[in-house]
């Protein structure tokens, strides 16, 4: 079982869920989380979060179901100079975000071009989380990222989106064992994130568990459980 999940998304992330954050936090709390991050698509994408929606964030209750949330945002990396679609007045104002790259924003450049991408949109002080980067349609360089991860704050994310046998961005295990390996091999803790759009699957690591536990990764370097280190990590940047 495990005790946190950081990358949900709610209604105002659109793809059709009608779930509101209520929705999420009293599905998190039957299912026994005790930190709930709420991070929804930013701006470019589709019927996703508008500008509003996360300047209201802050006025949101912290505490719901007995489930303390964090408010965050799934941004999108929107060229190779790491450009995001929040404002940073915005971003300042969540407690953390986590970068990502979609075709409708990010069309894939190759493994140079979108290792940079990543790599300059980890320079974010607000960056801690490289979303997907398992995607088997956007090649990277796992090695340098996971060594700019140690210099920025940033870790990676163990995506059970990716892994269900359902999931669109392939077959990602190989991609996920590198990055099991080059994290194991730099002491670099990693998340498992639910990617859940909707209750159904908030704390659901079904495969995501699976994959690291056959991979025998440590699990103090799984944050999900840590979560006093956790917070510490997502608010004010520190590993250890």
């Amino acid at each position: 079982m495990y005790l946190s999940d950081m990358h949900t998304h709610s209604i105002a992330s659109g793809h059709g869920t009608r779930s509101t954050i209520n929705d999420m936090a009293r599905s998190a709390s039957e299912k026994g989380i005790r930190l709930l991050g709420i991070t929804d698509h930013g701006p470019a994408t589709v019927d996703a979060g508008t500008s509003s929606y996360f300047r209201s964030l802050a006025f949101s209750p912290r505490e719901r179901f007995g489930v303390e949330l964090l408010f965050g945002v799934e941004l999108n990396i929107m060229d190779t100079e790491g450009h995001v679609d929040l404002e940073e007045e915005l971003i300042s104002r969540l407690d953390y975000a986590i970068v990502s790259m979609h075709w409708h924003n990010f069309p894939s450049r190759g493994a140079e071009e979108n290792t940079l991408a990543f790599l300059n949109a980890m320079q974010h002080p607000r960056v801690r989380i490289l979303g997907h980067a398992d995607n088997t349609n956007y090649p990277v360089d796992y090695r340098r990222l996971a060594e700019e991860c140690l210099k920025t704050s940033t870790i990676f994310e163990i995506n059970e989106a990716s892994l269900a046998p359902d999931g669109y961005r392939g077959d990602t295990r190989d991609n996920c064992r590198e990055i099991l390996s080059c994290c194991r091999s730099l002491g670099l803790p990693i998340l498992l994130s639910s990617d859940s759009h909707g209750p159904s699957h908030v704390g659901d690591f079904t495969y995501a568990s699976r994959f690291v536990n056959e991979q025998l990764f440590p699990k103090e370097l799984i944050l999900n459980n840590h979560i006093p280190a956790l917070k510490r990590f997502l608010l004010e940047g520190k590993l250890s």
